[in-house]
């Protein structure tokens, strides 16, 4: 799975994704602190982001089955981008 480029949103608070161990994860970097965890997973031959402190591990909750990995990395990033008010 390709890692998506860092959305403008999070870029402009000096924010990146960076690759987790395997491909279908990526960390968010803001700063230079990872301070959450997306993971792309197979869900019913679908696809979902699961999204998650680093600190502590809470979820964020919403995620949904789709088509296709990229839909859920950026399902995912659009439910980060809420939660963080962004």
């Amino acid at each position: 799975m390709a890692l998506p480029a860092a959305p403008e949103w999070l870029t402009k608070r000096d924010g990146s994704l960076k690759p987790g161990l395997r491909g279908d994860i990526a960390i968010v970097m803001i700063g230079n602190r990872p301070e959450y965890r997306l993971e792309v997973r197979p869900a019913s031959g679908k696809f979902a982001c699961v999204v998650s402190a680093t600190v502590n591990g809470k979820l964020i909750e919403g995620h949904e089955a789709l088509p296709t990995a990229d839909a859920a990395w950026t399902e995912g990033l659009a439910r980060l981008q809420a939660k963080l008010g962004w």
